[in-house]
């Protein structure tokens, strides 16, 4: 991985203070739901994109699944060591890059929540190639008929917020959809320049169809309201729920 992404900068610094998000504040539900959704049954293999502090993994792995986490930055995965061992659960954590991951054995279900490396670009990715890579490597390592949940930033709300003068000022990218932003990781460090990218239905539907998957199902999916609901347009997020399926060649 390259040793200037910024979103491994970002992200080592601000594991300290993740959990205090207020997206973080609804994981019992969002497990319920993915559960249901993903029809999973104890003892399935999951794959956890992006997995941060582990929350997703960690009650999963309470209820019975066999989980693994995937996360660039070793800072939240610090985090999340330390929270399944208070919990006294076993998490396969591995420090990697979704857009070079591979597996020998195959997994059950994916998830990729809250924009877990998809979309996070650095200065000079591309806005195909990236995610494109990423739902090649999940395609890759999913069993036959195996599903995936993503949730992304919704390209629809991202253009809504946004003025030519963001365009201008070089803020937003309209070609590549992509914001770029200066945050601090935590209060009083210093700033740093991230690459967001927002998706539509369309082009969500076709990159997972080169990937080799089917989706099944899109909605409105903003942390905190995952209600199967149409997309809002003013919504922070889509979920993709997705199949890979037999004799689907990407």
């Amino acid at each position: 991985m390259s040793a200037n992404n910024a979103w491994v900068t970002f992200f080592d610094a601000h594991a300290a203070v993740y959990d205090e998000n207020v997206f973080t504040k609804n994981t019992l539900s969002e497990v319920d739901f993915l559960i249901e959704e993903l029809h999973l049954t104890p003892g399935a293999r999951i794959l956890d994109i992006g997995c941060g502090t582990g929350r997703h993994s960690i009650e999963l792995a309470k209820r019975g699944f066999r989980m693994t986490g995937l996360d660039i930055s070793t800072g939240m995965l610090a985090k999340a060591h330390a929270k399944a061992n208070e919990a006294g659960v076993a998490v396969d954590w591995i420090h990697g890059d979704a857009t070079r991951f591979s597996s020998a054995t195959p997994f059950d279900a994916v998830i990729c929540l809250c924009e877990g490396a998809f979309g996070l670009l650095n200065a000079g990715d591309d806005a195909l190639v990236h995610p494109l890579a990423i739902l090649g490597n999940i395609s890759q390592c999913l069993s036959i008929n195996g599903k995936a949940l993503f949730t992304v930033l919704s390209g629809y709300r991202m253009i809504r917020n946004k003025t030519q003068a963001d365009v201008e000022q070089h803020h937003f990218d309209p070609i590549a959809l992509t914001e770029v932003s200066t945050a601090p990781p935590q209060e009083g460090q210093q700033q740093i320049t991230v690459y967001e990218r927002g998706f539509i239905p369309t082009e969500l539907m076709l990159l997972f169809r080169l990937a080799g998957m089917t989706v099944t199902h899109m909605w409105g999916g903003t942390a905190g309201s995952w209600l199967r609901n149409k997309i809002n347009l003013d919504e922070f997020e889509i979920m993709v729920v997705a199949q890979k399926t037999a004799g689907h060649v990407p």
